[in-house]
């Protein structure tokens, strides 16, 4: 059977493609889920992405995915500057954490410049779009040797 690969996206990524597409593009959350599906498909791995505005909810796919999980592709949106709780959860994952921001969060505010997660990412994939959640997929398999 295929390595699972969990896909978590955080506050307000439910509305790419709607949202400031000046800055996030107009790509849907259901297209990247399916780009990111197919590519998967032909690297050999599971996908299974989730979306939350809540962090709680967030913390618990994180631990969820301790026991189904070989990898976490994590854009936690403005968690990713605030969460010390995501960060936790990240901490106790044994598997590959690659982190995607779809803007590049250093040539924005301030506030956006640091990041949480970054302290148990394996990788940060930033500015490149919503092709860096393919990067990171591409990323995970190399680590995972698939």
């Amino acid at each position: 059977m295929p390595k699972l690969v969990t896909v978590l996206n955080g506050p307000n990524l439910n509305l790419l493609g709607q949202r400031q597409p000046e800055i996030y593009g107009h790509a849907t959350l259901a297209d990247v889920v399916a780009s990111v599906a197919e590519l998967g498909a032909t690297l050999g791995l599971r996908i299974e992405a989730k979306q939350s505005n809540h962090e709680g909810q967030m913390v618990d796919w994180v631990q969820d995915a301790r026991g189904t999980s070989s990898a976490i592709i994590i854009n936690a949106g403005a968690l990713t500057h605030t969460s010390i709780a995501l960060l936790d959860a990240l901490n106790a994952f044994d598997g590959p954490v690659l982190e995607v921001h779809i803007s590049n969060i250093h040539k924005r505010e301030v506030f956006r410049h640091h990041s949480f997660i970054s302290q148990r990412a394996d990788g940060v994939i930033v500015g490149c779009g919503t092709d860096g959640y393919l990067l990171a997929l591409r990323r995970v398999a190399s680590l995972l040797g698939v």
